[in-house]
């Protein structure tokens, strides 16, 4: 029975509990940025509050998308379990800085996926995984961006209160006025 159903998708079963693995790091990714919004919220951060509450809806449409994709494809996804998010974070700062080591651990998972699709030639994965390793371009630039904020600003006096009214001007592309 399980090499029936097997033929039901194009699929590998590497390949697909690869993206069983990256639909919880995205849900994993939603609940931190969803933490990291009440944090701020509490900590009178309001416009970082909001940016990050922004952020954590974003990875849950990511985890969506890869959740559907799984599905449509005639695998299986699996809806995660997530455990172990942090309520609490040392600073201001820090928490930007998480948000930075977040964005490149997805980038490093999500280049795996790309990788091993294109050694299994599923190439038909391995374009739908190029929108994002085109967004993991974005997301590490704008969370790179958001702690030169910090260095550049500091957060002496009113620092910490002009970096939150800056922190949701900072965008990639387009959005950035680049052409």
């Amino acid at each position: 029975m399980k090499d029936l159903l097997r033929l039901r998708t194009s699929l590998t079963e590497e390949i697909e509990a690869l993206l069983n693995e990256q639909i919880k790091i995205e849900a994993y990714s939603s609940a931190v940025y969803l933490a990291m919004s009440s944090w701020c919220n509490r900590n009178g951060y309001d416009n970082s509050a909001s940016y990050l509450e922004k952020q954590s809806y974003e990875e849950r449409e990511h985890m969506m998308k890869i959740f559907r994709f799984v599905n449509d494809m005639g695998g299986r996804a699996v809806s995660p379990e997530i455990t172990n998010i942090p309520q609490e974070f040392e600073s201001f700062r820090g928490v930007f800085e998480l948000a930075l080591q977040q964005e490149i651990h997805v980038s490093s998972k999500i280049n795996n996926i790309a990788d091993r699709c294109f050694k299994a030639k599923d190439y038909m994965t391995f374009q739908f995984i190029q929108w994002f390793l085109k967004e993991q371009i974005e997301e590490e630039y704008v969370a790179r961006r958001i702690l030169e904020l910090f260095d550049v600003i500091g957060e002496e006096g009113t620092g910490r209160w002009q970096i939150d009214k800056n922190i949701p001007k900072v965008t990639y592309g387009e959005e950035a006025g680049e052409e």
